[in-house]
């Protein structure tokens, strides 16, 4: 059994999840994984026969987590690890983590190929009809045979029958299919079909495919690449059907769970843009074969794609250092729609395929906000929209048919789990629903893998497979909403201590007090909800909401008339709750509403209709940028909306469907009575840093 560990010991911290701790030298990492509640694979009971609990050691330096990474920092291979690479087989840079110890600080990779119950990707393709005109068209042509009195070459027979039957005039060819057009254009006795581009209107279309005798498919793809989840859709040019749809992991993860963790580590490691856009690029070729596979279709046969992205993702997947992302004035390297062919970025397709990436708005509001804005639409309409995209940087779009203005706030990993002690990603066994009873502060919830709430007969048998293993996004927001409603946490977010007397899920923790969610099964975490996990929603919320009210009061409004949450987090974010945590301003909750992948769907319209991009580019340049970092008033409002809902803003709407409790104070310590004045200073301290 390993010592306790101390200050002196390494710091391991595993990724995606982001949680860490000290552990002696020697401690198996499989076991420092399982200390902390990291799910990894093992069947075999640590034999080394199984090979399910691979890992990878992330090199580098990390420096929001002070920790220089190394592979020096992991113990060498062993004989049972050796028998099992040679045996099994090992990828490269792969470890077993029930051989491999502890030897200084690490930062690890859990790869979600080897996780069984990986992380439930859930975005979504629309059921929008979408009108088509897309930048792709399939000409089929017979082509003038040669005649030694016509000496002509193929290739300008080729564009005049295209320019005859089609209106294709001053035709482009794609260079790489010069070499290859005699061959095709005798395999078929003269009869081709050209796949050819065009976007805008000024622009020359292009001969980007040729394929002999008839070619009657052609294929899309559209890509909303998130900081913690990329979500692709394989589409039909011809017919606007989604073929297919997947979604996985950002590998970039593994380099910082928040954007600006990622753009530190360019900054700290030579070779860190690379890797990450490697990675990326990678992960959006896997998915490309997914969505084949899945559907059926040659990957030969896409020949356009879309993409949308955070402005440090859209900077990484093109290859762009984004160090100038990190620090004011915040400066895009382009802020304008990209074109370009695929091969180009390394997106393994059709050869002569195009890609086009969105316009970003500002230098923390990117093209995933432009296509949830060219989605929804806020400007095509007199209702005054709150559009509002949660992830590690929230993305804030305000505004109707008048004017919209856009802001970014920080809020961080939190909602997405990490950060929070018992915080994981949405995946099955993860707790994604919970209600706490006012009177008894008995909790009840339920759990992603099995539709039965936990005080339901069958519970436990039905959540065995998976077990109950942590707290997913959508239930970190209800748990704490729940806390507040209960009366176990004050307006001020202090979990009330004097509550230990009346349940003993009230646990005391030092000077602080938590609330128990479960205690788990053997070999399953507790799960418990502290002070800190509380206070890290608190500035998360307060992050998104003061960026919110930025926005009214530059548009003049004290209300809005109907709120949009895009995203895949979004989608499960019940509205009731985000408003009693303060999240969102108090608005009508029928007029609440998730929207899904937004972002997604702005692609897949841009992909489908060339029209669309046009469109988006014109507002987005009359979209105003508010940048929170600059505005004084801010701070003050970060401050008002760390309690519960507002320390200001009245809910009247929210009232009328939800009980709120009476305000009461309660100091750092849990006990009740006025705020202190240490309380206003640490507000004031987080209010500065959701500035930064």
């Amino acid at each position: 059994m390993n010592s306790p560990a101390n200050i002196t010991d390494p710091l391991v911290l595993f990724m995606p999840s982001g949680k860490r701790g000290r552990f002696p030298v020697g401690t198996p990492l499989l076991d420092a994984a399982r200390q902390l509640g990291v799910y990894v694979e093992s069947v075999c009971g640590g034999r080394a026969t199984c090979g399910r609990c691979q890992i990878e050691v992330q090199e580098g330096n990390f420096a929001k987590h002070k920790i220089v990474s190394s592979l020096d920092h992991i113990s060498p291979k062993g004989p049972k690890e050796e028998r099992y690479e040679r045996v099994r087989g090992l990828p490269e840079g792969r470890r077993l983590s029930c051989s491999a110890t502890v030897q200084g600080d690490l930062v690890i990779d859990v790869p979600q190929d080897t996780v069984i119950n990986a992380q439930v990707v859930r975005k979504a393709a629309t059921d929008r009809v979408i009108e088509r005109n897309s930048a792709v068209q399939m000409c089929y042509v017979e082509v003038e045979q040669p005649d030694m009195h016509k000496p002509t070459g193929d290739l300008e027979r080729l564009k005049a029958v295209l320019e005859n039957d089609w209106g294709w005039k001053d035709l482009r060819v794609a260079p790489h299919l010069i070499p290859e057009i005699q061959k095709i254009l005798r395999k078929e006795n003269w009869a081709v079909t050209a796949a050819i581009h065009k976007d805008m209107e000024f622009s020359r279309a292009t001969v980007i495919a040729l394929y002999p005798g008839l070619k009657n498919e052609a294929y899309g793809i559209a890509c909303d690449i998130g900081s913690t989840t990329i979500a692709m859709h394989l589409v039909s040019l011809l017919s606007g059907r989604v073929v297919a749809s997947s979604g996985t992991s950002n590998p970039q993860i593994r380099f910082g769970e928040d954007l600006m963790s990622r753009v530190s580590y360019v900054m700290m490691n030579p070779d860190g843009r690379e890797a990450m856009t490697k990675a990326v690029r990678e992960a959006i070729n896997t998915l490309i074969g997914n969505v084949c596979e899945e559907g059926g279709v040659d990957r030969h046969d896409i020949f356009d794609s879309v993409f949308v992205a955070n402005p440090i993702m859209h900077h990484l997947f093109l290859g762009i250092d984004p160090t100038e992302l990190g620090q004011a004035p915040f400066a895009l390297a382009v802020s304008g729609a990209v074109q370009g062919w695929t091969n180009d970025i390394g997106i393994d397709v059709n050869s002569g395929a195009r890609f086009y990436t969105l316009p970003c708005i500002a230098g923390h509001v990117g093209a995933d906000a432009a296509g949830a804005t060219l989605s929804e639409g806020p400007y095509r309409q007199d209702k005054m929209m709150l559009l509002v995209d949660v992830g590690t940087n929230a993305e804030i779009i305000l505004g109707n048919s008048a004017r919209v203005v856009a802001a970014s706030s920080p809020t961080g990993p939190a909602f997405e789990g990490a950060e929070i002690s018992s915080g994981q990603r949405a995946a099955p066994g993860a707790i994604e629903r919970v209600r706490i009873d006012p009177e008894t502060l008995e909790p009840r919830y339920r759990v992603i893998g099995t539709d039965k709430w936990s005080d339901e007969e069958g519970f436990e048998e039905a959540s065995w497979t998976t077990g109950v293993t942590g707290i997913c996004g959508s239930a970190i927001i209800e748990v704490v909403a729940e806390m507040y409603l209960s009366g176990i946490i004050s307006e001020d977010g202090v979990v009330d201590g004097s509550m230990m007397a009346k349940s003993p899920r009230i646990i005391q923790n030092g000077r602080t007090f938590s609330y128990l969610l479960r205690e788990g099964r053997q070999g399953e975490p507790r799960i418990t909800v502290t002070q800190n996990d509380v206070r890290a929603i608190q500035l998360a919320k307060a992050a998104l909401y003061a960026g919110v009210k930025l926005l009214m009061e530059k548009q003049g409004v004290e209300t809005v008339d109907t709120i949009r949450f895009a995203g895949a987090f979004g989608s499960f974010i019940d509205p009731k709750y985000a408003m009693v945590l303060g999240l969102i301003p108090d608005c009508d909750l029928s007029e609440v509403k998730a929207v899904g992948n937004a972002a997604g769907t702005g692609a897949l319209m841009a992909l489908l209709n060339r029209d669309h991009r046009r469109e988006i580019e014109k507002q987005v340049a009359k979209i105003e940028k508010i940048e929170t970092a600059l505005e004084p008033h801010f701070q003050q409002l970060f401050i008002d909306a760390m309690a519960l809902p507002n320390k200001v803003d009245p809910f009247p709407k929210l009232a009328e469907q939800v009980k709120l409790p009476p305000r009461k104070a309660t100091s750092e310590d849990g006990v009740g009575g006025e705020a202190t004045p240490r309380r206003r200073s640490r507000e004031e301290r987080a209010a500065r840093r959701g500035r930064e």
